[in-house]
């Protein structure tokens, strides 16, 4: 049984850790991407005159 309440500590501080970091993420700007590449292939650029 004292397993079960140590690996239920365990398992809240590593939560508790990721919770931390997002939040620090997110504080620090790192999900501010407004035209991120993902969208960069739905807009046209100028196309390269090197063809194969």
């Amino acid at each position: 049984m004292s397993v079960i309440i140590l690996l239920l500590g365990a398992s809240l501080t590593v939560g508790l850790l990721f919770l931390a970091a997002f939040c620090w993420a997110v504080k620090s700007g790192q999900f501010e991407d407004d035209y991120s590449p993902a969208h960069r292939i739905l807009f046209d650029e100028q196309a390269d005159d090197h063809q194969l």
